[in-house]
C-alpha cells in the first residue's frame, strides 16, 4: 500500500514498521484497518498519488488485482491520484469511484460530517455514485459537490464545501527498498544522530472468510537496533610533564703513578702536619743532630 504517517492513529492488521531517513514509520499493507482518533492522518501510495484521512476516523484498505478499495465507516478521505489506479471508496450504503478524464489526474472527496450527511466532492475528474442496494447511479462532474441524508440517490443535493479535509502538504517518504547483505562499513555518524531501529514481523496471512484477523504472535517479533562501528581512537600532539633536575657526578680518585705502582717505598708519604708548637721544633732540631752524629 504506502507508508502511513499521523498524529493520533491507530493501524491494526498487516503492516511493518520500517527505519526510513532515521525516523520509524509504518507501512501499511493490503487489508490494513486504520482508525484516525484526531486530526490528520497521511498515506503515501507505492504507485504515486496520496491520501489524506481527516478524523476522527475508521476505515480499512485493500488492494487486489491492481485497484484499491476503501471501506469508510466514519470520518472523510480525500484522495489525490497522477496515475491510472482505480479507487472506490465503500460506504454503508454508497459506493463511490474515481473517474479520469483522458489521462489526467484524478481529486477526489468523500466523507460524512456530523450530522451523518454523506458528503461527495469531485475536484478533478469525475466521480460515480452507485446505491448497492438499488443499483441506482449516477455521474458527478467534474467540480460537482453534493451531499445526500441516509444514502438514498434521490435525496442528492448541492453542497458547498459541507465537508473539508485539505490534502497534507508534507513531503512523502520513499518507500524502503530491499536491503542487500553486505561487509560491515567503518562510517563516522553525525553527531547528532539518534539511533535507528527495526521491527521485524512474521509474515501474515489474510483469510478473507473471516470476519475476524488472527492477530500477531508477539513472540516472533524481533526489535533490531542498527549500529555504526566506530573508528579507533588516535591521539595527536605532544605530553609535557615536570621537568626534571640532572643528579650531580661523583668526583673520582686520582689515579697511582707508576713509582708507586712497582716500588712501595717510593711511593709518596704523607706530609705531617705542620705544627707551630717550640717544642715540637727543638725535638726535630735534635733528632737531627742525633741521626748526622751517629
Amino acid at each position: 500500500m504506502g507508508v502511513i504517517d499521523g498524529e493520533a492513529i491507530t493501524v491494526t492488521g498487516p503492516m511493518s514498521a520500517e527505519a526510513l531517513n532515521g525516523e520509524m514509520k509504518t507501512v501499511l499493507r493490503s487489508g490494513g484497518d486504520v482508525r484516525v482518533k484526531s486530526g490528520t492522518a497521511r498515506i503515501d501510495l507505492v504507485e504515486g498519488g496520496q491520501i489524506s484521512i481527516c478524523g476522527p476516523a475508521h476505515l480499512s484498505v485493500l488492494k487486489s488485482g491492481g485497484s484499491l478499495t476503501i471501506a469508510l465507516d466514519t470520518g472523510t478521505v480525500h484522495v489525490r491520484l497522477e496515475r491510472d489506479l482505480p479507487v472506490t471508496v465503500y460506504t454503508p450504503f454508497i459506493q463511490a469511484q474515481t473517474v479520469a478524464i483522458g489521462d489526467g489526474p484524478r481529486d477526489a472527496l468523500v466523507g460524512f460530517d456530523p450530522s451523518g450527511a454523506m458528503c461527495i466532492r469531485a475536484n478533478v475528474g469525475a466521480i460515480r455514485v452507485e446505491q448497492q442496494l438499488t443499483g441506482q447511479s449516477v455521474l458527478i462532474p467534474q467540480t460537482g459537490d453534493v451531499f445526500l441524508f441516509n444514502g438514498q440517490l434521490d435525496n442528492l443535493r448541492t453542497s458547498a464545501g459541507h465537508c473539508a479535509c485539505d490534502l497534507q502538504v508534507a513531503k512523502a517518504s520513499p518507500l524502503p527498498q530491499p536491503v542487500v547483505s553486505q561487509s560491515a562499513t567503518v562510517e563516522t555518524p553525525s553527531p547528532n544522530e539518534e539511533p535507528i531501529y527495526q521491527v521485524i514481523v512474521p509474515p501474515l496471512i489474510y483469510d478473507a472468510k473471516a470476519r475476524v484477523q488472527p492477530e500477531i504472535d508477539s513472540k516472533f517479533i524481533v526489535l533490531v537496533r542498527r549500529v555504526r562501528v566506530r573508528p579507533a581512537l588516535i591521539f595527536q600532539g605532544r605530553v609535557e610533564g615536570a621537568a626534571v633536575m640532572p643528579m650531580p657526578t661523583p668526583a673520582r680518585a686520582p689515579a697511582p703513578t707508576a713509582a708507586s705502582t712497582e716500588d712501595p717505598a717510593n711511593a709518596p708519604k704523607p706530609s705531617a702536619p705542620a705544627s707551630d708548637s717550640v717544642v715540637d721544633r727543638v725535638r726535630s732540631f735534635v733528632r737531627k743532630l742525633w741521626s748526622s752524629g751517629s
